[in-house]
């Protein structure tokens, strides 16, 4: 991975060469890092998503069950609530569960409170797939982290926090 990412931003800097021998008039060291990190999500997705077929998920399953399992016991959230947590719409939500339901990873049962909608429950195949699944998804994000020590994550990570802050 290190050598991956030393090409890369070989070929990065070569870019950037160019475009300021072709345009001194502009500032491009933005688009150096825009270009990394675009790189890097690309790197991480493909590798997170390996990990996330390996255990039988979709990205988008293992967000469903991650939102339940953290949500902590008795494991249930309504769908409005995970429509909400996970920014999307209801109808893509509902996909989502009926895919979960048909394996085994969740149930739908009504709400006693409320007879007209119902609730989401992780099953006990459910968490067991979620935490292993999380198990792998932490050892493979904590892998591709090496190049990383501790004062350099803390530093990215407060430096994006700021960033996506000033944008939103």
């Amino acid at each position: 991975m290190p050598n991956m990412m030393a090409r890369m931003g070989d070929v990065v800097d070569a870019i950037l060469g160019q475009w300021r021998r072709e345009r001194p008039d502009l500032d491009l060291s933005p688009m150096g890092v825009f270009a990394r990190m675009g790189r890097v999500t690309r790197l991480v997705e493909t590798a997170v998503d390996e990990v996330f077929v390996r255990h039988g998920l979709r990205s988008g399953e293992f967000d469903v069950l991650a939102a339940l399992r953290r949500s902590g016991a008795p494991f249930t959230m309504i769908p409005s609530e995970l429509s909400a947590v996970l920014m999307m719409s209801r109808a893509g939500m509902t996909n989502r569960l009926d895919r979960l339901e048909q394996a085994g990873l969740i149930e739908r049962r009504l709400d006693a409170a409320d007879r007209r909608s119902f609730q989401v429950v992780l099953t006990d195949k459910g968490r067991t797939v979620i935490d292993e699944t999380l198990t792998d998804h932490a050892a493979t994000l904590n892998r591709l982290g090496t190049a990383l020590g501790p004062q350099d994550t803390d530093a990215l990570d407060r430096i994006l926090r700021g960033l996506l802050a000033s944008w939103g």
